[in-house]
């Protein structure tokens, strides 16, 4: 079967999404039978405002004549999935739509935009969820969809996860016996970051180091709130790291939180860092919102808390730095997990056969 992958999202772009298809494609069964088609070379946007996405129907269609493709995975449900459904029904053009949640909510935030979200994805033949709080939304919105819908989650770069010299970070950051928190993803509020930082005043034990590494617009609301913190000294900020460093991190910490919440419609679709914590054999702490009970099972590779109670997010933190035989158990149990449930290479060809299936 031969694949055109259409998305304004794909590396060198930085984000989750982007990573999404790029190992999507790096994965596929048959790599060759995979084009991608994105915007790096404005082929999909034009530079007006009015209307931009119509220049990605001559361009879709184009790469699809040209690539002979069975059948067109759509990434962005609007615009792109627009494209889509008008060249279905003057065509024998066959596509599938990927929802992961943020677009999903914006799809569905005006009743214009809510009837044109209906017609594109009543017109495609397939609708991959890459979370269940998405496929659960879109149901019970359309449950005349629901014998199109599949669900691929994210997966882990299992064959990344490496442990990496970590020495010199104990040196550099003071971090001998000491108890090490860490955060990672970009400083944005539905994080849940500031969440952490608040209930820092009720962890029990006194050896801990709380690190936060990332960017984002809520960086300066975060560090004024460490700054206000009794426990002030003990937070750490770090603004970028490499892939290295990264793992080196994970391998080091003694726990993973990232209590992500709802804001608005917009949620953690999955949260793979979760388990990239997990291949590091570490348990992770996580706000039960969205996706992430996809990535995370509450008692088995990590705790899931609600993530607006600052007591909970404690309680938790507590929980497994006074239990370290649980820990260990919630982080053994996560890698082995991560390492059969999540690898792009099952992922991949698990979808690839699905829509041969369906098609």
């Amino acid at each position: 079967m031969k694949i055109l992958l259409v998305s304004l999202e794909y590396p060198p772009q930085i984000g989750g999404v982007a990573n999404y298809y790029y190992n999507l494609k790096t994965h596929w069964p048959e790599p060759e039978n995979f084009i991608v088609l994105d915007n790096s070379e404005g082929k999909l946007l034009a530079k007006r405002r009015f209307l931009p996405w119509l220049k990605s129907i001559k361009s879709i269609y184009r790469s699809y004549r040209k690539n002979d493709s069975d059948l067109v995975l759509i990434g962005q449900v609007l615009p792109l999935g627009t494209s889509a459904a008008l060249l279905s029904i003057f065509s024998p053009f066959r596509f599938a739509v990927f929802l992961h949640g943020l677009d999903y909510s914006l799809a569905n935030a005006t009743p214009l935009k809510k009837v044109l979200c209906r017609f594109i994805l009543t017109r495609a033949s397939v609708i991959v969820c890459a979370n269940s709080e998405v496929r659960r939304l879109l149901i019970n919105s359309q449950k005349n969809l629901i014998k199109k819908i599949e669900l691929l989650n994210p997966g882990a770069k299992v064959e990344e996860a490496k442990f990496f010299v970590k020495e010199e970070l104990k040196e550099k950051y003071q971090l001998d016996n000491k108890k090490i928190i860490f955060s990672l993803g970009r400083l944005v509020r539905r994080k849940g970051f500031d969440r952490v930082i608040q209930s820092l005043d009720k962890v029990e034990l006194d050896n801990f180091i709380y690190v936060i590494c990332g960017q984002g617009k809520e960086k300066k609301y975060l560090r004024e709130l460490a700054d206000r913190s009794i426990h002030r000294k003990k937070i750490i900020f770090i603004d970028n790291i490499n892939n290295d460093e990264k793992w080196a991190w994970l391998s080091l910490c003694d726990i993973f939180i990232m209590p992500a919440r709802n804001i608005a419609g917009d949620f953690e679709g999955f949260g793979i860092v979760y388990l990239e914590a997990n291949l590091m054999s570490k348990p992770v702490i996580a706000g039960a919102s969205g996706g992430v009970a996809d990535a995370v099972k509450d008692g088995v590779n990590g705790l899931l808390i609600n993530p607006e109670d600052n007591n909970a997010i404690s309680g938790a933190i507590n929980t497994l730095l006074k239990n370290p035989k649980l820990a260990h158990e919630m982080g053994e149990c996560g890698r082995k997990r991560a390492e059969a449930d999540f690898n792009w290479i099952n992922l991949a060809q698990s979808l690839a056969t699905r829509l041969n299936e369906k098609l």
